[in-house]
């Protein structure tokens, strides 16, 4: 949800909105029943800068309320486009206290930034580390999401006719107490491990996951490369063990779709101005179990 130049203004986002809600919307006027998740980089990004900038004036706000805050600016352009009957839900993930992601934070988060400037984050209590000619940059958990809790209140929208909007970002990540309670912690959910585990729980058939290529591709940037078309889970599991899939980019998608699939969905990984095609299986990489 940026320019094509990776700019984030406010009008760059909205227009990005704008622009993918055509597809959207006509797939509604198709008769289909959506359900939307969406990213949150950029968004999350800014408002860290913020935090960081701001961070001797005010205190810095915890990773769960930035991925609260950009569910609702989000989830606001896309109701603005969308229009009559949309609705959107502000959405907790919830995840394993103990997930070894937890150990080892390796998600990048935020803008580069001198190695001093890293430390002084670091006394906040934020973990940094250094990326070769680029700068440091902070990094935090990326556990896997076990459920989406609120996915009931997205059934019953649906169920009284609204397109709905849910678990914008992979939803706020919360983890549960000894006492039962839940409190969020300092990770992100990634928005397509997420996807999975919300089409299950919303009794999705098809799970399309829109990205900026028409299919995921085996053997990419070598002579070898080649778009996939039509598999099945094994294949695409064999594939996967091969290392064709980088973990910052098509991994997490391929992952995603593999676990849809092999639950009994269809998963479709095209771009977003294929998703008409990709509901009948016509284009990108469709994935059966």
């Amino acid at each position: 949800m940026t320019a094509p130049d990776g700019s984030a203004s406010p009008l760059d986002q909205r227009q990005a909105v704008e622009q993918a809600m055509t597809h959207v919307a006509a797939l509604i006027s198709q008769g289909h029943q959506v359900v939307l998740t969406h990213g949150n980089g950029p968004q999350v990004g800014n408002l860290l800068l913020k935090n960081q900038l701001a961070a001797d004036v005010v205190p810095p706000v915890p990773l769960d309320w930035c991925g609260a805050q950009t569910q609702a600016t989000i989830g606001v352009l896309i109701l603005n486009a969308l229009g009559h009957r949309t609705a959107v839900v502000v959405t907790r993930t919830l995840v394993d206290a103990d997930d070894p992601a937890f150990q080892d934070p390796v998600k990048p988060i935020g803008r580069y930034f001198t190695e001093a400037e890293a430390r002084r984050f670091e006394e906040l209590g934020q973990t940094w580390r250094e990326f070769p000619g680029k700068g440091f940059r902070r990094v935090v958990a990326s556990p896997w999401p076990l459920e989406i809790l609120d996915a009931p209140a997205a059934l019953a929208l649906m169920e009284a006719g609204y397109t709905v909007v849910v678990a914008g970002g992979g939803g706020v990540p919360v983890v549960r107490r000894d006492d039962g309670s839940l409190g969020g912690v300092e990770a992100v959910v990634d928005k397509d491990t997420a996807a999975a585990v919300l089409a299950r729980a919303v009794k999705a058939t098809v799970l399309v996951l829109a990205t900026d290529v028409p299919a995921a591709v085996a053997g990419f940037g070598t002579p070898a490369a080649r778009p996939i078309g039509r598999t099945t889970a094994g294949e695409l599991r064999v594939l996967q063990a091969d290392g064709h899939f980088a973990s910052g980019s098509m991994g997490p998608k391929v992952e995603s779709a593999l676990r849809f699939a092999e639950g009994g969905g269809r998963a479709v990984i095209t771009s977003l101005e294929h998703m008409g095609g990709a509901l009948t299986g016509d284009v990108g990489t469709v994935v059966e179990g």
